[in-house]
């Protein structure tokens, strides 16, 4: 299952974490997998202010730390990811569950 955890709200979201695999189908033709891979790498390619942001990217995981309060125009493309995730948390819940965090888990 993919888990996605974050931190924040509509106007800052300051933790994204992404991780493992959604085991829907056999590895290249897993269309939840390639799904959340297309929407967070096009997050993560439309940030404006990417300096301002800690981000991990290797296989079975993303971690995108803000180091300042976000812009609006990031503000946007994070929720955007989240909104999308969402949508495929909705169609296929056994195989993504996204959890907002009060703080981070450690």
């Amino acid at each position: 299952m993919i888990q996605v955890e974050y931190i924040g709200n509509s106007s800052n979201i300051e933790y994204i974490k992404i991780s493992g695999h959604a085991n829907y189908d056999d590895y290249g033709k897993d269309i939840v997998c390639s799904a959340v891979s297309a929407i967070s790498i096009g997050a993560l390619n439309a940030l404006k202010n990417i300096e301002n942001y800690a981000i991990t990217q290797k296989e079975g995981l993303i971690i995108i730390e803000n180091k300042n309060k976000s812009s609006y125009d990031d503000n946007i493309v994070l929720n955007t990811m989240l909104i999308q995730l969402k949508t495929i948390e909705q169609s296929y819940p056994k195989f993504i569950q996204i959890v907002r965090l009060i703080k981070r888990k450690e």
